[in-house]
């Protein structure tokens, strides 16, 4: 995939197209100019303009002016414009930002802000206003900058004054923009389950010399992550071993088989199905539950099944069918297993670190390090209600829950780079606001879907408020789609088995510190899917 490349304009050909572009978005797409033959549009400022570009090659892909000429557009739109402003600043005026419509995607906009953070530093610049296109007054907002005075402009083409510090900017900026190039801030916006973005303080954590898994200030931050992890969920207690996911629910299978008693196993998707392979794999005796994909359980579906077999004694379920984005009710799961008597275990590794858990009465439950808790994968986590189970001397050590607890979490060697990264995401996070955040950013990804004519898999109420599954017209062919989104800087999920035969794509926000900015994404995806529908 070829990068591209920002820099400040200065050959004739980057000129022509600057002149093209302007022409294409200030009086195609918003009609703030009379259309001419020549298809160009050669700004009024065009000589006191400094352009700052992206490149893909020999193509302009969106570009910015910055002029610190007085009177900037802004002085001939409001009057006494200095009365709006903080006092004693060197003030520019960014104006023309456009993007083309090929091009469009985070990567443009990181870079081109990373350029013009580096350009007004070194030309002394320490505030900035812009006529912002109230269509995207949002990312405007996001980008740090305070709207002022009342709109300008006229008809389809209305414009709200804004301005923007130098201290506020650098707010906004990834971390260290003043120090690299505009080409190595990250090109892509991650919206993968896994793996997922994971913030700088972690790394480095991991980065770390690894340390020897007995040596006593190990084993104490170890125990201090178990803490945490107790305290995330409401647990009564946490194994952490070497491993991911499927091996934690390979432990969950044995210690169910140690009960020697029937059960139930939900299944509605790829992760359901892996359930009842980790239990037939155990030698469990039960029965599949199934329901169509990207169908929720209800409490009527639980205890029917329950009353139908004979004196059943554990149900196992998804808490989150990451294949589908829906959750089942944990709660409800809950409840009706105290009611029949019946130990209830959870696969709960897309919902841990993305959403409220609440553990306290589940039997046994598990999640990997990696995904929601923003850290890298290669731990598996059990969570249990009890902190004295047996060990099983019928099961590989490795498997034996109760042989860890009988180690006090400490029976094997175990990676202290995983564990201080994991530890060093447990304590970076206001989990609650992060919660808080996923659920709006997500709820506002939801309704631009909707608004724009794509479907998701099911509705809000039923679903994870990490994932949405799209479901793709049968013309669109979702590995292709998602190909074309990679292109433009958006990691989604496409690749897996079950989606492509499918035709799903998902977007996931799992990572750290993601803003998406589904206010650009959405359109992309629906105009490729309306593209194809009018071909």
């Amino acid at each position: 995939m070829e990068k591209y490349e920002f820099k400040v304009a200065s050959e004739n050909w980057e000129f022509e197209q600057i002149h093209r572009l302007n022409y294409r978005t200030f009086v195609e797409e918003i009609p703030q100019h009379e259309r001419n033959e020549e298809h160009r549009l050669v700004d009024k400022f065009h000589n006191e303009n400094t352009y700052l570009i992206a490149l893909k090659g020999k193509t302009l892909a969106g570009m910015m002016a910055v002029r610190t000429e007085r009177p900037f557009s802004l002085d001939n739109k409001l009057e006494n414009l200095d009365s709006y402003l903080p006092p004693g600043r060197d003030v520019a005026e960014i104006r023309l930002l456009a993007i083309d419509p090929e091009h469009r995607n985070r990567k443009i906009l990181k870079g081109l802000l990373a350029l013009l953070y580096q350009y007004s530093v070194q030309n002394g610049i320490d505030m900035a206003v812009i006529s912002g296109t109230v269509r995207q007054k949002k990312l405007y907002s996001r980008m740090g900058f305070t709207p002022f005075g009342p709109l300008v402009g006229h008809g389809t083409a209305l414009y709200q004054p804004m301005y923007v510090t130098i201290e506020t900017f650098k707010q906004y900026l990834p971390q260290d923009a003043d120090k690299k190039s505009a080409k190595e801030i990250p090109e892509v916006t991650n919206l993968l389950p896994g793996p997922v973005q994971i913030n700088e303080t972690v790394q480095k954590a991991f980065g770390d010399d690894p340390v020897s898994h007995r040596d006593p200030t190990f084993l104490q931050k170890l125990d201090s992550t178990r803490e945490m992890l107790r305290n995330l969920t409401a647990a009564g207690h946490v194994e952490i071993m070497q491993g991911g996911g499927t091996l934690a629910n390979d432990v969950v299978a044995l210690q169910i088989a140690s009960l020697g008693q029937p059960g139930i196993i939900l299944v509605s998707g790829e992760f359901g199905n892996r359930l009842s392979d980790h239990a037939s794999r155990a030698g469990l005796d039960f029965k599949e539950v199934s329901r169509p994909w990207g169908t929720p359980f209800t409490r009527a579906d639980v205890a029917k099944e329950i009353e139908s077999l004979d004196n059943p004694g554990w149900l196992w379920a998804v808490h989150c069918e990451s294949s589908t984005g829906v959750l089942n009710d944990l709660a409800m799961l809950k409840d009706v297993c105290a009611k029949h008597d019946m130990k209830l275990c959870m696969d709960c590794t897309s919902t841990i670190g993305t959403m409220d858990v609440n553990l306290d009465t589940v039997y046994l439950a598990t999640r990997s390090s990696g995904k929601g808790l923003i850290s890298f994968p290669g731990l598996a986590l059990v969570f249990s209600r009890d902190n004295d189970l047996p060990s099983l001397d019928n099961v590989p050590r490795c498997l034996d829950l109760g042989y860890y607890m009988l180690k006090n979490g400490m029976p094997f060697t175990l990676s202290s780079n995983l564990v201080l990264a994991l530890q060093t995401s447990l304590r970076g996070k206001s989990w609650p606001e992060r919660y808080q955040e996923i659920r709006h950013q997500m709820s506002e990804a939801r309704h631009l879907c909707e608004r724009h004519g794509l479907q998701p898999l099911a509705p809000a109420e039923s679903s994870s408020p990490a994932i949405i599954t799209i479901v793709l017209p049968d013309e669109i062919d979702s590995v292709e789609l998602g190909t074309a989104l990679e292109e433009k800087g958006y990691l989604l999920s496409f690749h897996s088995e079950y989606l492509v035969a499918r035709n799903w794509i998902q977007i996931c926000m799992m990572g750290d510190s993601i803003d998406a900015d589904f206010e650009t994404l959405i359109p992309i995806i629906a105009d490729i899917v309306n593209q194809k529908d009018n071909n």
